[in-house]
């Protein structure tokens, strides 16, 4: 694998600047979780204020990033490209089910992790609800003698990468250069010798409170067809349940058997290679240069368009395949695949070009965190600048709808309703959508269970007359609700659903009856607020591809 290129590295001739330079950028967004105001990136990376306001502009125009007054802010869509790694490795969609369900038989947190250059970088997490349990996000990087899974991969160094860890130790002792490390706990790298030797010897390896105390852990490594060790799964635990060695007791062999499964998964044939799809976005691609105007950085948007040619059934592509992908010239895709190879992005190997898990650094671990109601944020923001009517999101919470986000709108009479509201789901429109969204049988019985009381003169309360209310939602895909919750209310909602197509929230706007009759609340309202909830749906449906999103 491809280690990233050293700070000092010159990159080569044919290296495209403009790439180089937007990956800093995007770089430095992810360093700083996701946010950073434009004068301070102009600080951090040391390019000129003209440099990152184009960068800047681009990486909004494409959907990568959007601003936010005087910050610019790292976008869901950005999560496609360590998607693309993702699936290219394949990884978590043969390895993760069984991953989950290690967790479930164990009731213990369970990881996968793969070898970055002399770091170990999660790909896949399943944890426990616990007052203290594992904490690590999609992406996250920590150095290889801190935990582990670095210990088994580091059985496989030579020289060269024995002498690159000792480099990083000395310019880095502290670990600095990994944000995901708890502060003012370093341990491992005196042990990381003796503990690689250890591992190499038992075919496991333990952390004993490497990374923090109290958290424990061991880890096996998974390796393919060749032999070669790709990545290692870890139950985790804390130190209020298990010690180091009871834990490899309890857990080792039920883990040892996991990963043989995981390599029977990898040895498996392979289905067919999924048709590349043009990943670079139509609108820029279409446009001629004088509609994108001076701002757009064309090859930094080709570029990271590059990225993205590779995933599911295409994780070794060579250059032609790249540049048919993309829409590309072949030039341009060589001169991009050059750049990208330099920053370690990607690996090339006998005309083959791979990417590297070293492409998760842009923003995965930020983005992967995201809740539902921050994902949904920004477009209720717009929502409501559109409709000058208060926006919210809700989910079903037992027989109610709780609020997860809301966008109020200024007006002398106005709904006061916060983030954690609950109301009755019957008798509003953003529960008569969540119920809609229902299998037949978890309607019935939640509508039975529901203490279905009049609020108001209009409210609908018989179990008949709700039943069919409910199925006039589903079939047209949306529902109005006025004066049904409080007299002289109005709310008109759509469902959100994620990436399977089950309804997992509902979006509305609300109103003063008197402001629009039911006939103009749904000329004017549904088609923004469809567009909104499309919007919600595409960032659900990049961030949650691989990530569990929660709801708030």
């Amino acid at each position: 694998m491809t280690s990233p290129a050293p700070a000092t590295a010159l990159p080569p001739r044919e290296a495209v600047g403009p790439l180089v330079r937007g990956l800093a950028v995007l770089r430095g967004l992810a360093a700083a979780d996701g946010r950073r105001s434009v004068g301070d990136l102009v600080r951090d990376t040391g390019l000129a204020r003209s440099t990152v306001d184009r960068v800047v502009s681009t990486l909004t125009r494409t959907g990568y990033l959007r601003l936010e007054g005087r910050d610019a802010v790292l976008a869901p869509r950005l999560m496609e490209l360590g998607n693309a790694y993702l699936a290219a490795s394949r990884l978590p969609d043969l390895l993760g089910p069984l991953a989950d369900a290690l967790a479930d038989g164990l009731d213990e947190s369970v990881s996968i992790a793969v070898p970055d250059g002399d770091g170990v970088r999660f790909v896949h997490q399943v944890t426990r609800r616990r007052a203290m349990s594992l904490t690590f996000r999609l992406g996250d990087l920590l150095p290889a003698e801190r935990g582990a899974p670095g210990a088994l991969f580091a059985c496989g160094w030579g020289a060269a990468a024995w002498d690159r860890w000792r480099r990083r130790r000395a310019a880095d002792p502290r670990g600095e250069g990994f944000p995901a490390l708890p502060e003012g706990h370093d341990e491992g790298a005196a042990s990381f010798e003796e503990r690689v030797r250890a591992a190499r010897e038992h075919g496991w390896s333990a952390d004993d409170q490497l990374i923090e105390p109290g958290l424990i852990a061991v880890a096996v490594p998974v390796r393919d067809p060749a032999g070669t060790t790709i990545c290692a799964v870890s139950v985790v635990s804390h130190t209020s349940r298990h010690s180091a060695a009871s834990l490899r007791a309890a857990v080792l062999p039920r883990l040892r058997a996991t990963v043989a499964a995981m390599e029977r998964a990898l040895a498996a044939p392979a289905g067919p290679p999924a048709a590349a799809s043009g990943p670079v976005p139509a609108a820029w691609t279409r446009a001629s240069k004088q509609e994108l105007g001076p701002e757009f950085v064309e090859s930094l948007a080709r570029g990271l368009a590059v990225l993205t040619a590779f995933g599911e059934g295409r994780s070794a592509l060579p250059l032609t395949a790249v540049a048919e992908a993309t829409g590309l010239a072949r030039a341009t895709a060589r001169r991009s695949l050059i750049t990208l190879e330099h920053l370690g992005y990607v690996a090339a190997d006998d005309r083959l070009f791979r990417l590297t898990p070293h492409v998760m650094e842009l923003g995965c671990a930020h983005l992967s965190r995201l809740t539902l109601s921050q994902i949904a944020a920004p477009h209720l923001v717009g929502l409501v600048e559109h409709v000058h009517d208060s926006a919210s999101m809700a989910v079903l919470s037992g027989t109610d709808i709780q609020y997860v986000a809301r966008v109020p709108t200024v007006r002398i009479m106005s709904v006061n309703i916060t983030v954690g509201t609950r109301f009755p789901a019957y008798a509003t429109a953003m529960g008569r959508v969540l119920l809609a969204g229902l299998p037949a049988g978890d309607r019935a019985a939640l509508l039975a269970r529901a203490d279905r009381t009049a609020l108001t003169p209009h409210t609908v309360t018989g179990l008949r007359a709700l039943n069919e209310v409910l199925d006039v939602a589903a079939a047209d895909g949306h529902a109005l609700v006025s004066e049904e919750l409080e007299e002289g209310l109005r709310s008109i909602a759509v469902p959100v659903r994620d990436g399977t197509g089950r309804v997992v929230a509902a979006v509305n706007v609300s109103m003063h009856a008197s402001r629009r009759t039911v006939e103009q609340s749904r000329a004017d309202l549904l088609p923004p607020l469809r567009a909104a909830a499309a919007r919600i749906e595409e960032d659900l449906r990049v961030v949650g591809r691989y990530a569990r999103v929660a709801v708030s």
